[in-house]
């Protein structure tokens, strides 16, 4: 569900066809029939964005007809644990959950704990909640306060009282029937209840069912709550932390799970640690204070904090500085790639660097991208070859249609060729957390050089001329650790000391052995706690590639390695039952040796190595040792899975159908229609097509998702660039269903136009039944399906999907909405020129009923 594995992931693909080979049922949920559906047991079409209320049809299928793992729910889930009796559902409020703030749109989550006890999120928006004035605690509770032994105060095991979670959970997804599914995906009752059928069966002691998911669950303004909706299935099927279970979020590159892990994001530290706001902390300890949960792994939360103070500044990180704490910079409440979008158009942005990206292609709302960056004083750009983002200026979009002049455009643009990984030494962090090493094949031609050669040289220039500073502003750049060894004649710095200093070091200098060592005295340095180990005992762990036909064990611990501690499954104590013994035979994986008086099997357990099944903490334990031996998620305060999350998310504690922010339909369940904290950015540069029930709601009638094609890569840099490539998809296209084609006069490969209230683009037609209408709300629904990889260089030309979708963005981790937004589509080419701007303006402006939808662009 929510990919198109077999085309954006063929080489992960070939073992769920293996796996099919072997009698395993291929589900395939998508609004696209593609060649994953061809592959599957079962393909089930649905509209895009209703995702939530199928999977929450899901969860109500399992709720109601009594197919929950109770024993795994009870032990291992806050499936007992009773709530505040101030927390109001949307079945209560219309769609709205407690503590929700019209003028700030903003909850405040206070409502949402567990009663008699506040809780830190295990990761990410751990400050969401939590009072951020100077002066203040912001741990409203320490995250675990309250809790004794433990266990949150009040659980009911028999799940029978009317606020514990499993009854919220039951009372909240009422509304999810099979009939609800149907009409609001468009899909039948009877697909949607094979596929229920499918899944329960294949769950429990005996058999495990996984979700694959990519970017068609989380570009959307739901993306979060999305995912946490499979996440639920998952816990009350018991199919997490066990072989063959999970929710795995396929990556489209082969590092992107390394680059959240090490950021590329602005609102994390590397490990998932909490990235300071302006105003938020007094100083160090105030800052470990409120980010540390009394119970759990998050309890070492000041090791982790104070051992990268240490990796970035080295001995001048010290106790009576605060490790250098005020050197960390601080940031807004949000400061993503969208905002500082609108910053750049507004002047308050400067400077730019794009690196590994092409927003003016690969980005939501394309126009505003280049707009912006014409604005900008400077803008580097590094790539492997000359991208729209370089070349905007020249030829893009707006020059031609005279909304931007080249000769006027102050914007001074220096690319700077990369080079490519086979060009460099380093890791790679794939979708299964797993470290590998891979080494330099080939020189990089001419001026091309590594992103660590950029930045350690770019580093070592601003050093220089900061060196003679006597600004206090200036210490953390005239501290910062900077010295790697310089290999070659390029001097390309040492992957490998790199590596070493993720790792981490111990006061002698030795590599750590893993973050269990880590301290938060200063003794310890460590690049990144979750990545402790990668080269323990001095050796490059990420380099191992041992045959598994080698290893003992199936689980391959000896190619590459996997954090934290070269562990393959997460929270795999829920392999084995509470009294520690597998779930079943066929299915064991790590389990309780009790001659041993120790956790072993083909995995490094993700326990307290000799933490008995039976364990129950005293009630002054605190960190790890206060995770009862039945809890198996020890990332999180109470141990447990969370079916309800009372605290991290900013758009509600459960997961809620809301449609996306453009879209011809009602919502089926409640008067509040979108997700209410989602994104907007409501200014005249970002303007928004009118949904179900709004004035000029028949000018964009269609769904319109956008996705990515085998052959060509992401914005097409690296692909519209290779003939072989740009042969195989020469051309831009949009798919149709024959109906939508006789609808609107199209014809197979002649030419449409494709029109939001931001943009037109042009397109030659696919008319395809795989693009099958479906039945919504009781009328027939079209959706219109564009690749997004064209742009204006390369062999391969065309205009950009991204330009027709608008800045709306989830609340949670500000992602665009693409999968799922309205448009209306018309016979012929679009108009170029000044004419362009002025067609688009047109249809927005256009009176209801007024024009003939065959009207050629």
């Amino acid at each position: 569900m929510g990919s198109n594995m077999a085309e954006n992931h063929p080489v992960g693909f070939r073992w769920v066809v293996e796996a099919r080979e072997r009698g395993a049922k291929v589900i395939h949920v998508d609004p696209r029939f593609t060649r994953t559906s061809a592959l599957a047991t079962q393909y089930v079409g649905i509209r895009a964005g209703s995702d939530i209320a199928f999977l929450g049809g899901l969860v109500n299928y399992i709720l109601e007809h009594e197919r929950y793992f109770r024993e795994y729910v009870v032990h291992y889930t806050n499936a007992p644990v009773i709530l505040r009796d101030d927390f109001r559902d949307t079945e209560d409020l219309d769609g709205l959950f407690s503590g929700w703030d019209p003028e700030s749109n903003e909850y405040d989550p206070a409502s949402w704990q567990y009663d008699g006890v506040n809780l830190h999120a295990a990761a990410g928006g751990r400050e969401q909640g939590f009072t951020r004035v100077k002066g203040h605690a912001a741990g409203n509770g320490g995250g675990g306060a309250g809790m004794r032994g433990g266990e949150p105060p009040h659980q009911d095991p028999t799940l029978e009282h009317p606020r514990c979670v499993f009854q919220v959970l039951k009372r909240h997804f009422s509304r999810y029937t099979p009939a609800v599914v149907a009409d609001a995906c468009g899909c039948s009752e009877e697909e949607f209840a094979a596929v229920a059928q499918a899944l329960c069966e294949n769950s429990g002691r005996d058999r495990t069912s996984a979700f694959c998911y990519a970017v068609g669950w989380t570009q959307h303004t739901v993306g979060v709550q999305l995912i946490r909706t499979a996440s639920i299935v998952q816990l009350l099927l018991g199919n997490i932390g066990r072989p063959g279970g999970g929710i795995l979020a396929l990556r489209g590159h082969a590092s992107i799970q390394g680059s959240t892990d090490i950021p590329t994001l602005y609102d994390i530290l590397p490990g998932y640690l909490t990235m300071p706001h302006l105003g938020a902390y007094d100083d160090l300890a105030h800052y470990i204070e409120s980010n540390t949960s009394r119970l759990g792994w998050w309890n070492r939360f000041g090791s982790y904090a104070v051992s990268l103070l240490k990796a970035y500044w080295g001995e001048h990180a010290t106790a009576e500085n605060d490790f250098c704490f005020d050197y960390l910079p601080r940031i807004d409440p949000d400061n993503s790639i969208y905002k500082c979008v609108f910053d750049m158009f507004d002047g308050s942005v400067k400077g730019f660097i794009v690196v590994g990206e092409n927003p003016a292609v690969g980005s939501s709302h394309g126009k505003l991208h280049r707009l912006a960056m014409a604005k900008l004083d400077w803008l580097v750009v590094r790539d492997l070859v000359d991208i729209e983002s370089s070349s905007f200026w020249l030829d893009g979009p707006e020059i031609e249609t005279g909304e931007l002049k080249t000769e006027e455009i102050g914007t001074e643009v220096f690319f700077l060729p990369a080079s490519a990984h086979v060009e460099k030494e380093g890791s790679f962090t794939n979708t299964q957390r797993l470290l590998q090493w891979h080494e330099k094949a080939v020189e990089a031609p001419g001026d091309s050089r590594s992103d660590l050669w950029f930045y350690y040289h770019l580093g070592r220039a601003i050093k220089e001329k900061l060196a003679a500073s006597t600004e206090e502003r200036d210490l953390p750049v005239q501290h910062l650790t900077w010295d790697y060894p310089l290999e070659g004649e390029l001097e390309e710095p040492s992957a490998e000391a790199v590596l070493a200093e993720i790792n981490g070091r111990d006061a002698e200098g030795k590599a750590l052995a893993g973050y269990k060592e880590l301290k938060d005295d200063g003794s310890t340095s460590c690049g990144c706690w979750i990545y402790c180990g990668v080269r323990a005992d001095e050796v490059n762990q990420a380099a191992r590639k041992k045959p598994h036909w080698e290893q003992e064990a199936y689980t391959a611990p000896e190619w590459a390695w996997a954090w934290p501690a070269n562990r393959r499954l997460l929270y795999n104590r829920a392999s084995a039952d509470p009294d520690g013994n597998p779930w079943s035979e066929r299915k064991r994986y790590v389990w309780w040796d009790e001659a041993a008086g120790k956790w072993t099997g083909v995995d490094v357990p993700d326990f307290g190595e000799d933490t008995r099944p039976d364990y129950k903490p005293p009630e002054d334990a605190e960190g790890p040792e206060g995770i009862a031996g039945d809890h198996p998620f020890i990332m999180q305060a109470d141990g447990r899975g969370w079916l309800f999350v009372p605290q991290g998310l900013v758009d509600g504690p459960l997961p809620e159908h809301y449609e996306p922010h453009e879209t011809p339909f009602r919502n089926t369940l409640y008067r509040q229609a979108a997700n209410p904290a989602r994104q907007r950015f409501e200014r005249p540069e970002n303007p928004r097509n009118p949904s179900a029930g709004e004035d000029g709601d028949d000018r964009y009638p269609f769904v319109v998702t956008t996705y990515r094609l085998t052959e060509h890569h992401t914005a097409g840099g690296m692909s519209r660039t290779v003939p072989y490539l740009a042969e195989l998809q020469p051309e831009m296209f949009v798919e149709v269903h024959p109906e939508l084609a006789a609808l609107r006069g199209l014809e197979h490969k002649g030419w449409a136009t494709i029109v939001t209230s931001r943009t037109a683009i042009e397109a030659r037609v696919l008319v395809t039944r795989r693009m099958k209408p479906l039945e919504v709300e009781g009328r027939r629904t079209h959706q219109v399906g564009l690749p997004y990889h064209w742009g204006s260089r390369g062999l391969s030309r065309g205009d950009s999907a991204n330009d027709l979708s608008g800045i709306f963005l989830d609340p949670n981790v500000h992602i665009q909405d693409v999968k799922g937004f309205t448009c209306d589509i018309r016979p012929g080419r679009r108009p170029h020129g000044p004419a362009l701007p002025e067609f688009v303006r047109r249809i927005r402006e256009r009176k209801p009923g007024r024009a003939d939808p065959k009207e050629r662009a």
